[in-house]
């Protein structure tokens, strides 16, 4: 897994961004906000992974001008929009369906649930001098992690000078 320090690697992907298909560009987000969140799952509607997402989204950390957020599942951009219109997903949904963005961060699962090549479930966060400030990934997407990855990002967020919201993530609601 890529390691807090590291340069974070740039990437180009298809992702959903409101109703539109787009080619999201990781550069543009960095120059343009102060910090930028990467969360990885390796599908849509992976229960656990969802519920970090919608956490994330209640927090409010979509909606700022000073971060971006950004998922990232190893499935294809149909699934990204049935995925970001269930639930009402105010960020872009990126396509690593053969899970080259989780490769350069070293966050590529070998198999899960019979897939293979796909991103791990993981939350990296990056400043906007490319540094990754932080990075936790858990054994097994369908880890019930307490906290989970997008809460133990706050704090990393917070030293970059956000004033961010703790997501609440809920295992067991119904997002």
């Amino acid at each position: 897994m890529i390691g807090v320090g590291d340069t974070a690697p740039d990437f180009i992907a298809p992702a959903v961004s409101g109703e539109s298909a787009v080619e999201l560009e990781l550069l543009r987000l960095v120059e343009a906000h102060e910090a930028v969140v990467l969360a990885f799952a390796p599908a849509t509607f992976v229960p656990t992974c969802t519920a970090g997402l919608a956490a994330v989204r209640d927090a409010g950390w979509g909606d700022r001008d000073d971060l971006a957020v950004v998922a990232l599942t190893g499935d294809s951009l149909y699934a990204g929009f049935a995925y970001a219109d269930r639930f009402d997903l105010p960020f872009p949904v990126v396509s690593d369906f053969h899970g080259g963005v989780a490769e350069s961060y070293d966050l590529l699962a070998a198999s899960w649930e019979g897939h293979s090549d796909i991103p791990r479930r993981a939350t990296v966060a990056i400043d906007g001098d490319w540094t990754v400030r932080f990075a936790e990934a858990t054994a097994d997407a369908l880890d019930r992690a307490d906290p989970a990855p997008v809460e133990n990002a706050t704090e990393t967020l917070r030293e970059i000078g956000l004033d961010v919201d703790r997501p609440q993530v809920d295992y067991d609601g119904a997002w």
